[in-house]
């Protein structure tokens, strides 16, 4: 299953040699995105569960050297049938 969420790293900016080291980390299913000093990794990770899918996206970034500041999800709404 694909699980979609956010890590928003300590770092206020990421330098192409960092987002090479994120890619090389395993990183290569999210998009970086920078705004107003805030670095957010918008991931799309498969996964067996949400918690495998974090869990392996944090340990990517740290891998290459960052740390996650928080974990932000999206809750998606089901429409309703009336």
């Amino acid at each position: 299953m694909k699980y979609e969420f956010s890590l928003i790293l300590s770092v206020p900016d990421v330098t192409d040699e960092v987002a090479d080291k994120l890619y090389e980390a395993g990183c290569d299913d999210a998009s970086i995105l920078t705004r107003n000093g805030v670095t957010r990794l918008q991931f799309d990770r498969q996964a067996s569960n949400l918690d495998e899918a974090l869990a392996s996206a944090i340990h990517s970034v740290e891998q290459s050297g960052l740390a996650v500041a928080r974990v932000e999800i999206e809750r998606h709404e089901i429409p309703q049938i009336v």
